[in-house]
């Protein structure tokens, strides 16, 4: 293997804090090893999409509580994207509302700010690559909300994009055949796939389209 071949390719990020203190300095922390390339930073959601817009980031670092609309909406709306970025929540809130109303907008990723340098660059890489990842406080709060009432409500922890991307798989279709039906590019569809796989707690595809079919879904398209 070539040194070009092993070489990792750089996460450019987005930035969404409106402390402009923490934020710089998130900012000069991240781009230490150049793993991270910081492309642009933004004190509000509204912000947010604009400079997403301009920048195209593969991760929005997003806290919750934002002037103006909050860190969840602004979730939802990246999210709703053509092509969105992944968004990782660094926040101060571990309650079970601020994970699962984050998670339910799209997030991949939720982490506390107290986490240190190396499990936000492990997180970042995680979601960039379309995986989940949560700390250890939101894991135990998604746990709860898996394990709340029947089993529908599992699905509560999806997007609606998501859940319709998921009743397709469940149809048996293909990724490029979902990704036709939702507008959406093959790998896009991947990455969400792997991402409603995390969510549920389902380590294959067969056994997503199993749990799926069970709560009904994949019956039409």
């Amino acid at each position: 293997m070539t040194a070009a071949e092993d070489e990792i390719p750089v996460v450019r990020v987005v930035l969404c804090e409106d402390h402009p203190v923490y934020r710089q300095g998130l900012a000069l922390l991240l781009e230490e090893g150049g793993e991270v390339a910081v492309v642009g930073q933004a004190g509000s959601g509204e912000q947010a999409l604009d400079v997403v817009a301009a920048c195209s980031p593969d991760v929005v670092i997003m806290d919750v509580h934002l002037p103006g609309i909050s860190g969840v909406e602004a979730t939802r709306r990246l999210r709703q994207l053509d092509d969105p970025p992944a968004v990782l929540v660094l926040t101060m809130l571990d309650d079970d509302a601020s994970v699962a109303a984050a998670l339910r907008a799209g997030a991949a990723g939720y982490l506390l700010k107290g986490a240190d340098h190396r499990q936000i660059l492990t997180a970042l890489r995680a979601v960039s690559t379309g995986s989940t990842y949560l700390a250890a406080q939101a894991g135990t709060a998604l746990r709860r909300a898996l394990s709340d009432g029947p089993r529908r409500r599992a699905f509560d922890v999806l997007t609606d994009r998501e859940e319709q991307l998921l009743n397709l798989v469940a149809t048996g279709a293909s990724n490029d055949s979902v990704g036709r039906d939702l507008s959406l590019s093959s790998k896009t569809v991947r990455n969400m796939t792997s991402t409603v796989m995390a969510k549920l707690g389902v380590g294959s595809r067969a056994e997503l389209v199993a749990r799926a079919r069970d709560a009904g879904l994949g019956t039409s398209r």
